[in-house]
């Protein structure tokens, strides 16, 4: 397959947990505000998690004092994944991540979980560490059968990422993948592979890092691997290392086509992946300029562009003398081809945020780069003071982002950012992101980083294209009332999505709730993607509202909702259709003048009446021949009236994926039944 055929890939939705962001919304912010994520534990203290690693931390290095780490690791929920307290003991913290970050990555696409099913889905994701495992066999009761097969299945690298398939029931490829630092960028060139190919639809692409160990970072430490004043201070001239850190983050894949079809939110487009390996070079931990130059090249050929086209690298960037080096010389020579010097290829890492995330490393620079493409914006790049000596600036057409800036002025489709990854297992990787849709301002960024809703989407009558050969759309009155349904599997957590939504209402509410109902759109995509981008649960509410005025009213009831006892997870449904004597003048009108898929059925089977009898089908259904009356008691028009109207239902039921597990019919209801 040539590059020219390969197939674009968007990225749909994305999910992260970093040291000191549980969130899109919290990483964004704390990347504009050049926050630093990372906390150091005193010599000799019993602080945090550095305390909870070392038994006497007046004896470990000052490098392993440091770190950048989640809070809440042993917090999860179980019965949400329908996991046994017991199994969940034994359950790597990563393990639990995985799924975690993999079902919100899957809500920000607008995607319900449960639609992905039995269908090709895959998960692809970098996990290199396995502490938890060594925990668990120095410290639990292992000897019994259950145990013993809950450690292995628990503590295991590669049922990690198929956990999530299982949970899930994807049957599409799911891959653990471990090259160290550039795990979650390899992953991420597999996941577009398998799209490209074919071989699925929907793919999840990441990686996932804990630190549940100190012996590992103590070693690392004792190889001057580690900063020992816990600062990642990339490309400057006081580099002495990287701090470790943790965090899970997972990106959402789809064709872009498909994506486009469906509708959904585009965050940006993968232009090209690339992936090679040093091969013979200085040392195995050593990366290699040659090999560097050689991936960031095949990812320019294969997207198409030329070098000077990138306008930011978001960097390896570790902070180690021998490193930065070599990586910002290749970057420079391949994308510094041609290029304007008064436009000089831009450069940060996120590693001086939150230090290095190792196999998540790559899909945290990922979701940097996405969002600031978006909001075009490009974060600081912290710890930079003085460049590095060993790196010729003067001469590199590269600059350090070391403040806050605009993204270069381009349309934002015109927008191309550089990720790369490295690891000291030789494998290299590279991946390039374009800006797809609008400028999203600064100001709207929160609407993005909180999406409750889908982009919206022309309905195109595909029957009729077929019948009539003319594609067909129709401007269809506004629908007067919506419905936002709203559930959870308990109580509580059907309160917290109520409290969810009446937030992202306010938030969006420029100046109260006044100027909410004027965006009528979006509060259609809201409803919309509610009831058919969200799996429904047991416990359930349903919000009938005419503006978002009334909305936010209904929601704000919610602290003090009242119990709501579970419905039955019984999902079998039964459609009945009737014969005749249930007819009169309009029915159905109102769906027709609001609802595209009712409407194209009845005007196909309008379309056949006329040709058969030159009369109007729909002039009989909705009063509007002289003789309305009349033809509906004649079992002529009353029955392919009644028909027509219960093929049109049958279609629209369907396409919000409503399907009957039974169908029984009287009359020539039995007809339409068994369509």
């Amino acid at each position: 397959m040539t590059s020219q055929e390969l197939s674009k890939i968007a990225i749909v939705g994305m999910a992260c947990r970093f040291p000191g962001s549980p969130d899109l919304s919290s990483f964004w912010k704390n990347l504009v505000e050049g926050a630093n994520c990372t906390s150091v534990c005193p010599p000799g203290a019993n602080e945090g998690r550095v305390g909870e690693l070392y038994a006497d931390t007046s004896k470990i290095p000052s490098a392993c004092r440091h770190g950048a780490f989640l809070t809440d690791i042993d917090q999860f929920d179980a019965e949400f994944f329908r996991i046994s307290p017991s199994e969940a003991e034994f359950l790597d913290p990563q393990q639990r991540m995985m799924l975690e970050t993999s079902w919100q990555a899957l809500e920000n696409a607008n995607i319900d979980p449960e639609s992905l099913r039995e269908s090709s889905a895959s998960v692809y994701a970098g996990m290199s560490n396995n502490d938890y495992r060594y925990l668990i066999l120095g410290g639990a009761d292992t000897s019994k059968p259950a145990a013993s097969l809950y450690t292995i299945t628990g503590t295991s690298l590669n049922t990690a990422i198929g956990r999530v398939s299982f949970a899930l029931g994807f049957e599409g490829p799911a891959m653990t993948i471990d090259t160290a630092c550039s795990s979650s960028l390899v992953a991420m060139h597999e996941a577009v592979g398998a799209l490209q190919t074919g071989e699925s639809d929907v793919a999840l692409a990441g990686g996932v890092q804990l630190i549940l160990s100190g012996k590992l970072t103590e070693l690392r430490a004792n190889a001057g691997m580690l900063s020992p004043d816990g600062t990642c201070k990339t490309f400057d001239e006081s580099a002495n290392g990287y701090v470790r850190g943790e965090g899970c983050g997972i990106v959402v894949l789809k064709r872009l086509e498909d994506a486009e079809r469906d509708g959904d939110h585009i965050w940006a487009c993968v232009a090209a992946t690339a992936i090679n390996q040093d091969g013979s070079s200085e040392g195995l931990t050593v990366p290699r300029e040659l090999a560097q130059k050689s991936v960031i090249s095949a990812a320019i050929e294969q997207a198409q562009i030329r070098p000077s086209d990138v306008d930011y690298l978001e960097a390896h960037g570790t902070g180690t003398p021998v490193g930065d080096p070599i990586e910002i010389n290749a970057a420079a020579e391949v994308y510094g081809a041609e290029r304007n010097p008064r436009q000089p290829l831009l450069i940060g890492s996120v590693k001086t945020n939150m230090g290095h995330l190792e196999p998540a490393a790559g899909v945290a620079g990922v979701i940097k780069v996405a969002m600031s493409i978006k909001f075009g914006q490009i974060p600081k790049h912290l710890n930079f003071k003085n460049p590095s000596s060993a790196i010729n600036w003067d001469e590199l057409p590269v600059k350090v982002a070391d403040h806050s800036m605009p993204w270069p002025q381009k349309d934002v489709a015109e927008r191309l950012g550089g990720i790369n990854s490295f690891g000291f297992s030789g494998t290299n990787a590279h991946v390039i992101l374009q800006g797809y849709g609008d400028f999203l301002p600064e100001s709207e960024a929160s609407q993005a980083l909180n999406l409750l809703a889908g982009s919206p989407v022309q309905v195109r009558c595909e029957e009729i294209a077929q019948f009539s050969g003319n594609e067909q759309s129709f401007e269809l009155k506004p629908r007067k009332k919506r419905i936002l349904p709203i559930s959870g599997k308990s109580q509580r957590a059907l309160q917290d999505m109520a409290k969810a939504y009446s937030e992202w209402m306010e938030t969006n509410s420029k100046d109260g709730r006044e100027s909410a109902d004027t965006n009528e759109c979006s509060l259609e995509n809201l409803a919309w993607t509610a009831s058919v981008g969200r799996s429904h649960f047991n416990h359930r509410k349903a919000v009938v509202f005419e503006s978002a005025q009334s909305l936010i009213e209904q929601l704000g009831g919610f602290e003090s909702l009242e119990t709501v006892s579970p419905v039955s997870s019984h999902k079998n449904i039964a459609f009945v259709y009737t014969g005749q004597g249930s007819q009169w003048a309009g029915m159905g009108q109102t769906l027709y003048e609001s609802e595209p898929v009712f409407r194209a059925t009845i005007d196909r089977c309008e379309a056949i009446i006329q040709q058969e009898r030159n009369a109007s089908l729909i002039g009989a259904m909705f009063g509007r021949s002289a003789n309305a009356e009349e033809l509906l008691e004649d079992p002529a028009w009353v029955q392919p009236c009644i028909y027509a109207l219960e093929c049109a239902l049958t279609d629209l039921w369907k396409s919000i994926g409503v399907q009957p597990s039974v169908v029984v019919g009287h009359s020539l209801g039995e007809i339409a039944a068994a369509r």
